[in-house]
C-alpha cells in the first residue's frame, strides 16, 4: 500500500503557556486568617507606591508573554473579592491587579507532550481553491503532573498530499467558564468560551470540572449531520479525576462555545467511544471497546445516553491480538464505513489498520486490512511510550484518507492514503 507520511511533525513545546489559577490552601488554623485572606491583607497593607512597584516588577517578567495580562490579572481578582467577601471599591485597580497575580500562575500546557490527534473539516471553507480543504484538528496537550488538555490547529490539505498549518499566534488563551469561580470546580455540565480575541489555533481547552480534574484526553471529533440537514462538530472524550474515568461529549455549532456534557450508561463508563457522523436507521450510532479488547457497535436515541452494544470485531491477526480499538469516527464512503483501527502486538506494538462495515448495518464487517496501514517503527518509535502510533480521527478529501496521528505519546505525524488501496487490501 502506497502510504505517504509527510515530513511535519509537531512536538511538544514548553515555551507555549497560558495564565491557569493558582489555588492556595483556603482554611486557616486555629481561627487564624487563611493563607488567601494573609495573602490579600498583605498587598493591601503596602503603600500605593509599594504596590505600584512590585506590579511593574510582575509585568515586566509576564506582560509580553501573555494577552491582555492586566485584564487575567482583574478577572482573577474578582474571583479572589467574590470568595472573600471584599469591598473593591476602595481598592486601586493597581493593588486588585497584584492581588490577582498572586493567584496566576504559567502552565505549559503542552510541555511533556502533544498527542492522539484528530481531524475534521474547517467550519469556514471561504477562498479555498479547487483541490484545497481547509482542516480543523484537535490534539491531545499534555503538561505538568501529566494534566491533558485540548489543543486546536488548523491548516489547510490539498489533493496533491500536500499541507500547510496556520501558524500559532505568539500567546495561547485558555477557554473560560463565564460565571464560575474555578476554585470551586463544577460538577455537571459546562459550556466554555474561547476568547473572543483569539485564534482556534491559540486556544486551549483545560479540564475544569471535578470528573475532568485530571485531565481531558483523546477527543475524537467528527462534522456530525443532523437530520434537518444542520452541521454541529461533536467530539467524545475521556474524562479523568485522577481514578476514574467517564466518557463526555464535547459539542459546538461555532468553535467560539463549547457545551462539555457527561454521558451517562453503562458504555460511557468506558474510553475510547466514537462517534458515526450522522444517525443511521433512526438511531445514534458510536464505536467502542466495552471489554476492554473487542470492538462493540453502540446505539442510542440520544447523543448524551449509551448502554452496552454488540461485538462486531475481535482481535485476529498478529499485530492486533493484544486489543483492538477505533481511531476515530467512521468515515462514510461509496462503499461503506470506514473505520480505522489500532492493534496492539508483540512488545506492545501499536499499529492502524481500517475496517469495512455496512453501510445500512454497521454490525457487518465487510472486510479488514490484515496487515497495518501504518505501524511504529524507525523515527515513529521513539517517545515517551515507545513503539505506538496512533489517531483519534481521520477525514476524507477526494480519493484520499487524511490521516493525522500521534507518535509514541510524545508528537504528531501526518499521513494520505488512497481509499482505493485501502479497500484493495482488505481480507473479507
Amino acid at each position: 500500500m502506497d502510504l505517504f507520511n509527510h515530513q511535519l511533525r509537531l512536538h511538544a513545546d514548553p515555551s507555549r503557556v497560558v495564565v491557569r489559577p493558582f489555588h492556595i490552601a483556603w482554611g486557616g488554623h486555629g481561627g487564624a486568617p487563611s493563607r488567601t485572606e494573609r495573602l490579600v491583607g498583605e498587598v493591601l497593607e503596602m503603600s500605593p507606591a509599594e504596590a505600584r512597584t512590585q506590579l511593574e516588577v510582575v509585568l515586566k517578567d509576564f506582560e509580553a508573554r501573555h494577552w491582555q495580562t492586566r485584564r487575567v490579572f482583574m478577572t482573577r481578582y474578582d474571583q479572589i473579592e467574590d470568595m472573600l467577601g471584599l469591598d473593591g471599591s476602595e481598592i486601586g485597580d493597581e493593588k486588585r491587579q497584584l492581588i490577582g497575580a498572586y493567584f496566576c500562575h504559567e502552565y505549559s500546557y503542552a510541555a511533556a507532550a502533544l498527542m492522539n490527534p484528530s481531524a475534521v473539516p474547517h467550519f469556514d471553507q471561504s477562498g479555498m481553491p479547487p483541490g484545497s480543504l481547509r482542516v480543523l484538528m484537535s490534539m491531545r496537550a499534555v503538561g505538568e503532573g501529566h494534566i491533558s488538555s485540548v489543543a486546536f490547529r488548523e491548516g489547510i490539505i490539498t489533493d496533491g498530499n500536500q499541507m500547510k498549518l496556520a501558524p500559532e499566534p505568539p500567546f495561547a488563551t485558555a477557554t473560560d467558564a463565564v460565571g464560575s469561580g474555578e476554585d470551586e470546580m463544577p460538577i455537571g455540565p459546562v459550556t466554555v468560551y474561547r476568547h473572543r480575541d483569539s485564534t482556534l489555533s491559540g486556544t486551549v481547552i483545560f479540564p475544569i470540572t471535578q470528573a475532568q480534574s485530571k485531565g481531558l484526553e483523546d477527543l475524537r471529533i467528527v462534522q456530525f449531520v443532523h437530520d434537518d440537514g444542520s452541521l454541529e462538530w461533536i467530539g467524545t472524550y475521556t474524562a479523568y479525576n485522577g481514578s476514574v474515568i467517564q466518557s463526555e461529549l464535547m459539542r459546538t455549532r461555532d468553535f467560539r462555545a463549547f457545551d462539555l456534557v457527561p454521558m451517562t450508561g453503562r458504555a460511557a463508563r468506558n474510553k475510547g467511544m466514537a462517534l458515526f457522523p450522522r444517525k443511521v436507521n433512526g438511531q445514534y450510532m458510536m464505536i467502542g471497546r466495552q471489554d476492554g479488547e473487542n470492538l462493540f457497535l453502540l446505539k442510542s436515541d440520544t447523543l448524551t445516553d449509551w448502554d452496552d452494544g454488540e461485538k462486531i470485531l475481535e482481535p485476529t491477526y498478529p499485530w492486533e491480538l493484544v486489543q483492538i480499538g477505533n481511531c476515530g469516527p467512521p468515515i462514510e464512503l461509496d462503499e461503506g464505513w470506514l473505520l480505522l483501527t489500532h492493534g496492539v502486538g508483540a512488545m506492545r506494538k501499536y499499529s492502524i489498520g481500517a475496517v469495512l462495515l455496512d453501510k445500512d448495518d454497521p454490525s457487518k464487517v465487510l472486510g479488514r486490512t490484515t496487515q497495518p496501514i501504518l505501524a511504529a517503527k524507525d523515527q515513529d518509535r521513539e517517545g515517551y511510550v515507545p513503539n505506538v502510533v496512533y489517531s483519534c480521527g481521520a477525514l476524507r478529501h477526494g480519493d484520499t484518507i487524511f490521516m493525522p496521528y500521534g507518535i509514541a505519546d510524545s508528537s504528531v505525524g501526518f499521513a494520505f492514503v488512497k481509499i482505493r488501496e485501502m479497500l484493495e487490501a482488505m481480507g473479507k
